[in-house]
């Protein structure tokens, strides 16, 4: 099977990129373009040398139309994610996650691709009307990134209703792991403590996430991919298990045999009206579809990330006196 992977230089993307890899399947890979020709996370994963990596950018519609032809499979994962970032510049949010989106879908009708998986975001929900929240839960754009990411599955969709693009909708949670960028809470304390910070500098500490491991998370869109009756839908990945920002920074000091003291900093905190409280997935949908369900939990998973930072190489990629936005 050919497979074409958009965002495959980012966190998970290059995650994914090594489990097709390692079941044998051929991998285009997006990267983004950049005068430098390197390919982010890429660079470190294991099968480079059996990848195609395409350097380019989704908001380009004839790089798009080049880069599915003859592909049988698209994850598309190329997006703007940084929420602060998206206060500043909501125009680069829509231009690269809804047309961006729209460009690789359009590209996918017209050479025929077999099926297209979207990422999407639990951001989309907004603080949690209910819990846990199941794919029914209403969309609440309290950010232009999550107004992006709601934009972007709205045109997935309906180029999937109006011209029977075979598509699903992949909503995953808040995924974590080695290679995640530290403007994310878990490398954002990890790497502080494991560059000797005094002190870790955190925004709110008390929303709650629902966090997967990076590998259970790929594993989900795979499963997702498989699957038939997914086509025209959308799925959660998730672990049915929330934690607050303050109990995860705790629960890492401890696995970190760190005392360091936890430090409110301002600038970290989103607008009052902006701040996800809380986020809870309902993952019930994916297990009754495909069978899925997390393997890692919170504590397995912190452990292999904490040890893939802990190494000087991985640690050196990171600013961690700055605020990574």
């Amino acid at each position: 099977m050919n497979i074409l992977v958009t965002g495959a230089d980012g966190f998970i993307g290059s995650h994914l990129v090594e489990s097709l890899i390692s079941q044998g399947q051929k991998v285009r890979a997006l990267s983004m373009y950049n005068s430098f020709n390197n390919w982010g996370w890429l660079e470190d994963v294991k099968h480079v040398k059996e990848l195609e990596v395409v350097s380019g950018d989704i908001r380009d519609a004839h790089l798009c139309e080049d880069i599915t032809k003859d592909v049988d499979l698209i994850f598309h994962l190329a997006a703007l994610i940084a929420i602060p970032y998206s206060y500043n510049a909501p125009d680069s949010f829509i231009d690269t996650n809804v047309r961006g989106t729209l460009n690789i879908c359009q590209a996918a009708i017209k050479n025929g691709v077999g099926r297209v998986m979207h990422t999407s975001t639990s951001e989309v929900y907004g603080t949690a009307r209910y819990t846990p929240i199941d794919e029914d839960h209403p969309l609440q754009a309290q950010s232009p990134y999550s107004a992006s990411k709601i934009g972007a599955d709205a045109i997935a969709i309906s180029l999937h209703n109006s011209f029977d693009l075979p598509l699903t909708i992949v909503r995953p949670f808040n995924t974590f792991g080695p290679r995640q960028s530290a403007r994310a809470v878990i490398p954002t304390i990890i790497s502080q403590i494991a560059s000797g910070a005094k002190e870790i500098k955190l925004g709110d500490t008390s929303p709650t996430r629902d966090f997967s491991y990076v590998e259970d998370t790929c594993e989900g869109f795979i499963k997702l991919s498989h699957s038939s009756e997914a086509i025209g839908e959308t799925v959660n990945i998730g672990s049915n298990y929330e934690i607050s920002i303050l109990e995860l920074a705790q629960l890492i000091k401890k696995l970190m045999k760190s005392n360091i003291n936890l430090v409110s900093d301002r600038e970290r905190f989103r607008p009052e009206s902006s701040e996800v409280n809380r986020l809870w997935c309902d993952n019930s949908k994916i297990e009754t579809l495909v069978g899925f369900k997390p393997q890692i939990d919170i504590e397995e998973g912190l452990k292999r990330t904490i040890k893939w930072f802990l190494k000087p190489k991985n640690l050196k990629k990171y600013k961690t006196d700055i605020y990574n936005v």
